[in-house]
């Protein structure tokens, strides 16, 4: 095979000879239309905004006069309507008489000559005898401000009061008197409601505030009865993302006079001749910048345009040295032809090292194989080698007539089969299948005998184990030989997982609540593909090392059980499969194991 290090020397671009002087030339030229660019927007933006901007405030404040002229219009108006009702003769014989069938429908027509908001006529009592609104009449008033003031008085009293439903109403009341005694009070609304009507279809949002700051007329509803100040502060705190586009919005303006939801205002403000009313505007800078930006992004144009006429001359010149590096390309293709011959030989390589560590990994799980095998043969030398020194000693103790002595020996030596014979048993009860019998099962004590048959796996490697588990007794309904088997799978899997683990880690951890818990973590790599995890003959081992059935076979056994078997990734690496079961509640206790008394052993 060629040696790959030769051909970086045939690599080395033929670079042209470009003239520093040149390129320095045509990159200040670019900067320099940049920067100008970026003037004169800068300029045209500021310049454009200030300009806008005070012919927007100038409009806003002649619809102020406007507006607080229709609103003081309307005041003036209607405040002769009391004085004029209130020498109304059939008005006064109405009061005298206490006959008022009559005088509602002349309220009504003198409500439409005068286009009020309501009339009502109350008499001495307060209680409302005749109203341009029939569901009113019978109302009382004796306590209202209007009626109050107006019996205190001979001449037309203004009050502004709130109503209960929301807003204000806006009264003009004026005591009636007949042969100088006061026999009522007629009481006029103004309709100042229909401004904030009509100011609604614009965009610019308007309040009018009394002489103590309170807004009595807004177009926003939730103003009413509050101050100014509190009313601008009365909204959500704008998110981080609207933070953001208004510090964008705003860059190259100047700071706005007020925020309203969220939006950059301009603030007008105007005093209405009556009583110390004010009225205030808020203009968006919307109309502003729509207009400052049309500017701008004809200027933007412009530039991009000159700029786009320089790459194409910069295009030209870079087609003219693309045909000289056209006229190069035929040692490159011949460069390339042998670059393909070198990949081609270093993939043939590849597969026959993928072939060879398949080999080796065949060869690992043979070694496996018999590591496993030496290691049970180990446990069952031990006390083979033991009975063959008691065997010796017995016989030369019968041949000394010494049989008391020989008795002990061989007990030690039935000892020492029962021993064989329950390594045995460890093995052939994780070899075959349970029974269908459930009867109530510790789980602390299914754990340690499942790790107590898993002691030659972990004696082959160096496993950190850390278990956590209860004081107290855990138990559950199963089947002990399957819910040991279901333990086992966990712990190989576990095991398999930490392989490739610099520091190996097993954590067993079981706890209680309303059911029992038994968590199997490792720090391996983790899962890949949690939705087939449990699927039969579906497994990220390598062929032979595994057919895929063991999850799917400990889920099925502990949905028979009643509980269920999950799997996910830690926060911080590796796999955590989760057993839940039900508690096997003992009527004799009388209760179930809880988490406190938990002991760590490792």
């Amino acid at each position: 095979m060629a040696e790959p290090q030769q051909i970086p020397d045939l690599l080395t671009p033929i670079e042209p000879r470009r003239p520093r002087r040149r390129r320095w030339l045509v990159r200040t030229v670019f900067v320099a239309i940049l920067a100008v660019a970026v003037a004169v927007v800068w300029f045209t933006n500021s310049w454009l905004t200030e300009r806008f901007t005070e012919t927007t405030r100038v409009r806003s404040e002649l619809r102020l006069a406007l507006y607080s002229g229709n609103i003081l219009s309307e005041l003036q108006r209607t405040a002769v309507v009391p004085l004029l009702l209130a020498r109304d003769p059939e008005l006064l014989s109405s009061l005298g008489n206490g006959l008022y069938s009559s005088t509602s429908a002349r309220l009504i027509s003198a409500k439409k000559e005068i286009t009020a908001a309501s009339i009502r006529l109350l008499d001495n009592s307060g209680r409302t005898v005749a109203a341009t609104d029939r569901q009113l009449i019978g109302t009382q008033y004796v306590q209202a401000p209007y009626y109050v003031e107006a019996m205190r008085s001979r001449d037309t009293i203004f009050t502004a009061v709130a109503r209960e439903t929301g807003g204000t109403e806006f009264v003009y009341s004026r005591a009636l008197v007949a042969e100088g005694k006061t026999v009522g009070v007629i009481v006029v609304e103004a309709d100042l409601a229909r401004f904030e009507r009509s100011w609604s279809g614009i965009a610019d949002a308007i309040a009018v505030t009394d002489s103590e700051g309170r807004i009595i007329l807004a177009t926003e509803p939730r103003w009413r009865g509050l101050t100014m100040a509190e009313a601008l502060t009365a909204r959500s705190a704008p998110s981080a993302i609207g933070r953001a586009l208004r510090l964008t919005a705003d860059w190259a303006n100047d700071p706005p006079d007020a925020y309203l939801r969220g939006t950059a205002v301009m603030r007008t403000e105007t005093r209405i001749p009556f009583r110390g009313w004010r009225m205030i505007s808020f203009s968006t800078y919307d109309s502003v910048r729509e207009r400052v930006n049309a500017v701008l992004a004809l200027e933007i144009m412009g530039f991009a345009m000159l700029l786009a006429l320089g790459f194409y001359l910069l295009s030209r010149r870079a087609r003219v040295q693309s045909a000289a590096y056209r006229r190069e390309s035929v040692e490159l293709r011949a460069l390339n032809a042998r670059l393909s011959r070198e990949i081609a030989e270093r993939e043939r390589v590849q597969k026959d090292l993928a072939v060879a560590e398949q080999t080796l990994a065949q060869s690992s799980k043979l070694a496996a194989l018999g590591e496993m095998s030496a290691a049970v043969s180990h446990e069952l030398n031990q006390p083979l080698a033991a009975m063959k020194t008691y065997l010796a000693g017995a016989r030369l103790l019968l041949q000394r007539q010494r049989p008391e002595e020989a008795l002990s020996s061989f007990q030690r030596i039935d000892d020492l089969i029962e021993r064989m014979g329950a390594i045995t048993r460890q093995l052939k009860s994780y070899a075959r299948k349970g029974g269908e019998a459930f009867e109530p099962v510790d789980l602390r004590a299914a754990i340690s005998s499942a790790l107590a048959m898993m002691e030659p796996q972990l004696r082959a490697r160096t496993v950190k184990i850390t278990r956590t588990l209860p004081r107290s007794p855990v138990r559950v309904m199963a089947d002990r030989i399957r819910l040991e088997q279901v333990i086992i799978n966990l712990l190989r899997n576990a095991l398999d997982a930490t392989k490739t683990a610099a520091d190996p880690q097993i954590e067993i951890l079981l706890t209680t609540a309303e059911t029992a818990v038994l968590a199997v973590r490792d720090n391996g790599a983790g899962i890949t593909d949690l939705e087939k995890l449990f699927e039969p003959f579906w497994t990220t081992k390598k062929p032979g090392e595994g057919t895929g059935l063991g999850l799917a076979i400990s889920s099925t056994i502990v949905a028979d059980f009643g509980g269920r078997l999950t799997a996910h990734n830690a926060e911080n690496g590796g796999a955590v499969f989760e057993m839940q079961l039900p508690l096997y509640a003992d009527k004799t206790e009388g209760k179930t194991p809880s988490k406190t008394g938990m002991r760590a052993a490792e």
